[in-house]
């Protein structure tokens, strides 16, 4: 089998500089030699490297394109990338890419490659192994672990085992006859998360400046239901600002209209994010914008790729 490693940079492929680990060109390369030396497979780094937490939407199209091209030429697609940000990334292609017939398996690192005892060896071995056998489809594979990309968390800032993964009831793909890549599109888009006593003037300046934003609210779905909030959520809703409600509570999801106070949100048409991640409303936002304006609201409404469990959708 023929695979293709997209390496974007990140922890696994840092080394120590005298202001701290930063991504150097050859690592991955000098592991891969040792840990797979007759494996087909095509080492395709995306320079500059990068911290994750450097990342943006166009990374997000950099990745997909090169998958688009290889499509036809490669078996399955190993992407290693930093942690920080690799939840974001693995729902962003999981929305980006319909009708994807070969596994792509994200994987990183919470030590560097160039470190003795790192996780990375594992990881990379693992990741290379579940692109020969994974279903297709977007997965992370970290510590021994596969897990759904549209469902992942970074849990934990240090452990190796720093990833999580919301049971899933739909695999991370979309149905299509054949590959169609939808590119991210420059948007304007927020995490806000609702706070006792926050300043209601914040939220108003936001939802008047994004194209979309994400409401991490409290519990089941409620936020405060202060005259300035109302008033900037109606605002909002009148210029067509997408929105879209997580809770802030990592297990249970939301469910807009079971409490009083967040009855302002579904007046305001907000939409239900179910038991969806932050991560993944949020690449799911830029996503959705990318798409012609009339497909917009039912793209959002809509399960895409296993980001809602059955039980929320």
């Amino acid at each position: 089998m023929h695979l293709l490693l997209i390496h974007t940079g990140g922890t696994i492929g840092m080394a120590q500089t005298e202001i701290g680990f930063a991504p150097r060109a050859g690592v991955l390369e000098a592991a891969l030699a040792k840990l797979a030396p007759t494996a087909q497979i095509t080492l395709l780094p995306l320079a500059p490297l990068i911290d994750s937490a450097n990342a943006t939407p166009a990374d997000w199209n950099r990745i997909t394109a090169a998958i688009e091209a290889g499509q036809a030429r490669y078996d399955g697609f190993v992407v290693t990338h930093g942690t920080d940000t690799l939840a974001f990334t693995a729902a962003a292609l999981c929305f980006a890419l319909a009708g994807l017939c070969r596994p792509v398996i994200l994987t990183g690192s919470m030590l560097p490659l160039t470190l003795a005892g790192s996780d990375g060896v594992a990881n990379l071995s693992d990741a290379i192994v579940a692109a020969q056998s994974a279903p297709a489809g977007v997965w992370v594979q970290f510590a021994g672990r596969l897990l759904h990309g549209a469902r992942l968390r970074k849990a934990h800032s240090s452990a190796a085992a720093a990833f999580t993964a919301s049971p899933a009831t739909a695999p991370p793909w979309q149905a299509g006859d054949a590959l169609q890549r939808v590119a991210y599109q420059p948007s304007k888009l927020a995490i806000l998360t609702m706070a006792p006593g926050q300043s209601p003037e914040l939220i108003a300046h936001a939802l008047s400046h994004c194209d979309g934003v994400v409401l991490r609210v409290f519990g089941a779905g409620t936020l405060p239901e202060t005259p300035e909030i109302a008033a900037a959520l109606r605002s909002a809703r009148q210029r067509g600002t997408l929105m879209i409600a997580v809770s802030q509570s990592s297990e249970g999801g939301v469910s807009l209209g079971t409490y009083a106070a967040g009855n302002l949100m579904v007046e305001c048409g907000v939409i239900d994010g179910g038991d969806m991640t932050p991560e993944a409303a949020y690449t799911k936002l830029a996503h959705v914008l990318s798409l012609p304006e009339a497909q917009r609201d039912a793209a959002l409404a809509r399960v895409i790729c296993g980001e809602i469990s059955a039980s929320r959708a």
